[in-house]
Order: C-alpha cells, then structure tokens, then sequence
C-alpha cells in the first residue's frame, strides 16, 4: 500500500502497547481514520497521546467496532490466533502487521535481521558499523524503538537497522529490506505456531521473500534448513544471495580459513562493485583474524560474518569493518559478565529463551558452570543439552513454571541440583555450588512472563542481586 492509499481509510489498530500506539498515531498523521482496540487497560499517558493524535480507542476487551474497517494493523506482542483476528480473515479484511504499514512510509533503504538467535546482537553490531562509518541510520523493530515511531523523520540518505521476530513478519505484504540477515532457525516461540516448526520457519522465510535481483540475501550456509530453503527460493528469483560459514570455504560471501601461520582469518568474497548494474566480479579479502573480534565464541563468529557482510553490502568501507568487530561491547542480557564475587563469575544471559541459544551460551565456557535455567516454557525439548549439560554445568538451579521440568530433564547429568523459588534463592543457591573460578550463569532457555515483565527485568534483576553481594 502506498502513503496516498492511507488517506481516507479506515483502520483499525490491535494492541496499544508501543508498537500500536505508534502504528496508530503514524497512519492517523497520514489521513487515516484510527480506531484502536486493547485487550486490557489503557494507561493515562497512552489515553492522552491517542487523543491528542485523534484516534479513537477501546479498552478491557476487543469488540465488533474494531472490525469495521478497510483493514487492520496488529501489534507484534498480539497472537494471530485471537478471535479478532481469525475473524477479520475470515472476512477477508487485510491485516497487517506494524513494520509492513511502517514501511509504507519510509524513504530509506532498510536491513533488516532475523533468526531464533543472535538477532539482537547481530543488529546492534550493525548499528555499531554504522555509527563507527559515520554514517545515518536508525535502529528498531524488536529492540528500541517500533519502526512507526520515526519513519516520519527518516530521508533516503538513512539507512533503517530492524531486528524482526516471527510475529513482525507473519503479516507482511510488501515489506521489502534492501539487505536481508537470516541468521539461524531451530524451534522457538513454538507456542505461537501450534507447536508447528514448519510454520516457525516459514514465517522466518518471509524476510526475503519480496526481495528483487540487485538486493542482498545475507544467510547461514552452515543451517540446513536454511541452507536448503534460500537455494531452491534464489534459484527460482533470479537472486544471488550471499551465505556465511564456519564449516566450509565459499566461492562468495564469507567464512573463516586458516591462513599458512595457522591463524583462523576472516575471508569475505565480495563484488568488487556493488552497483547492480556492474559486473559481478568476486573480489577475496582477508578481513582479520577471527580472535580480534570483540565478541568471542562460535555463535558470535557467525554474527559477525553476517554484520560484515551486511555493512559491506551498504557500501561500508572494510577498515571500518574491522575497527568496528574490534571496538563493539555487546548488548546486555546477552552473556553479559556482571561482576566477580570471591572468584565467582556472574553472568547475565537473560535474553537467552530458547534451547538453542542455551547451547550457545554453554559452548562459550570451558567448564564449571552453575546454571540457572527455567521460566515459562515454550513447548522446549531440552535433550540436545543433555550432552552439553554433562560436559561443562556442575550445578543447575530450576527456576519459575518449567523448574521442575528442566530438573527431570537435565538435573540427572549435572553433580548439583536445586529448585528455586525466586531469582534471589536461585542465586544463593548457585553460590552455595560454585567455588572459585567457576561461573553462575542465568541462561533460562524459557521467556520470562511466568515471574517478570520480560527478559530485560529478569536480567536487571539479576544483575541487581549480584551487586548487592
């Protein structure tokens, strides 16, 4: 839909957190007749900026108004399998979701990441080549601010950075990223998908899926599924895309290879233009070597290629590329080291909700890990850490509604074992297991909905305990 296409229609908004309230009051700036409707409470502060913005709203329960509209608009944090929302599609009302209608509006060129995991981190890592490049940009979706909130302001000299979840792009039309990241895809949020990994992924998928010749399909070679999946799609467009990888050495895009000193460096293959117009001659380079890179561990590795690759593609200069893999500090509540007490490490890994990224955060550590795992539970099979768990976690502390599955789960390969109430009794728990030199690391596997508001207050409460030791 094109800007003057809002003018005049009716629309509804569901969901008046951020992400609604900014949908709302972006397409009510554009001519459109807004009406918002929220499930529970609207606060006083939202109440008044909807007014102000001449949006009319409903509150403590979804009723038949809100479908008396030429289409909708869902907040990401609103599952489509509500009422509301099967209803409108069976009316055949077009919904869609917040960055498609923001992106409506937007005159920049967008990259936009995905993935189960290293999402945050890799869109933040972009941000970060951006900001050492010097260069504008802004960045959103899933972290910071909702992309409506700004696109207002934006010019084609920006560049928008989007960390995107499932939920963002299951009700996309012509959402369209100038470069596309899919990072990974092992099941998460399955919840959310009637427990259904083909409908998971496939909504992954959808990142690229209006993407042109001339546009950028960054992903990872080294996942079979996707791997498998971005073959036969490119094939079938007319798109080259380009893979990243641990495993293996690539005819173009990047990965790791040890040099003739045995040093692992990385290895971008790359055109020598960009221009889509010129002739698509590879050009090798080595960038640096893998262990300069400010983030350290193999998932990192990978986020890392994928934000070179991406930078790259906008026409980020390579020495910038490797100040900025040198220079980036993290996000927080991703492996996150909050303090050393007695010769304990404190880690916060809050961020990490499923399985896989749990794995990942065990790679990481070479042994002796106290952890702290559990909150509510996504439909999580928590067999591929048994291996994991046996190797390097001496003590586990089960916390929130899944303690005590991942207690009879995982409990029988760690030495220690302890169900806790609360963070705080997790955490003593933890201490009364670990001796110096061993590390306590949160790192749920689950989100967080069970004890706190999300992920960020789980970890700020962490992080808070620990200091106060």
């Amino acid at each position: 839909m094109s800007p003057t296409d809002i003018d005049g229609k009716r629309a509804t908004v569901i969901g008046g957190a951020r992400s609604g309230l900014a949908a709302a009051t972006l397409l009510a700036r554009h001519g459109a007749e807004v009406f918002l409707t929220e499930r529970d409470a609207v606060d006083d502060r939202m109440a008044d900026a909807l007014t102000k913005a001449g949006v009319a709203f409903e509150q403590g329960g979804h009723t038949p108004r809100a479908l008396d509209a030429d289409f909708l608009v869902i907040s990401p944090g609103v599952p489509s399998t509500i009422n509301l929302v099967q209803q409108a599609l069976r009316q055949r009302l077009p919904v869609y979701s917040e960055i498609e209608a923001a992106s409506w509006f937007c005159p920049a060129p967008i990259v936009a990441v995905t993935g189960s995991n290293g999402k945050t981190t890799t869109t933040s890592l972009i941000a970060h080549l951006f900001r050492t490049a010097q260069r504008p940009f802004v960045v959103g979706g899933n972290i910071g601010y909702p992309f409506s909130d700004y696109v207002d302001e934006l010019t084609d000299a920006h560049t928008v950075v989007l960390e995107v979840s499932s939920f963002q792009l299951d009700h996309i039309q012509t959402f369209r990223p100038k470069v596309s990241v899919l990072l990974n895809i092992t099941p998460d949020h399955l919840d959310r998908y009637d427990h259904d990994f083909n409908k998971y992924a496939q909504s992954k998928f959808r990142v690229f899926e209006n993407q042109r010749p001339g546009d950028w399909l960054v992903y990872n070679y080294d996942d079979e599924l996707v791997h498998d999946y971005v073959a036969m799609w490119a094939e079938k467009r007319g798109i080259t895309p380009w893979p990243f990888s641990l495993e293996h050495e690539l005819e173009r895009g990047a990965f790791v290879r040890r040099d003739a000193n045995g040093i692992s460096q990385i290895v971008m293959s790359l055109p020598e233009s960009l221009e889509p117009s010129s002739p698509t001659m590879i050009f090798e380079e080595e960038l640096m070597p893998s262990s300069n890179t400010a983030l350290q561990g193999r998932h990192n590795l990978y986020n890392s290629l994928a934000a070179a690759i991406a930078a790259r593609a906008m026409e980020i200069r390579s020495d910038v590329v490797r100040q900025s893999l040198t220079s980036f500090e993290g996000v927080p509540h991703r492996l996150e080291k909050v303090r050393t007490v007695h010769g304990v490490h404190f880690v916060n890994d809050s961020k990490a909700t499923n399985v896989n990224a749990v794995w990942y955060a065990l790679e990481s550590f070479p042994g002796n890990v106290i952890l702290i795992a559990g909150g509510r539970d996504k439909g999580n099979d928590y067999g591929p850490l048994k291996s994991l768990v046996t190797e390097k976690v001496k003590g586990l502390v089960g916390l929130g509604e899944s303690g005590d599955k991942v207690m009879a789960e995982l409990g029988p390969h760690a030495e220690h074992n302890a169900r806790a109430q609360t963070m705080e009794e997790a955490i003593q728990f933890a201490r009364l297991m670990a001796e110096p030199g061993d590390t306590v690391l949160l790192s749920p596997a689950c989100s967080s909905f069970d004890m706190f508001d999300n992920y960020e207050h789980r970890g700020d409460t962490f992080r808070r305990l620990v200091q106060s030791l």
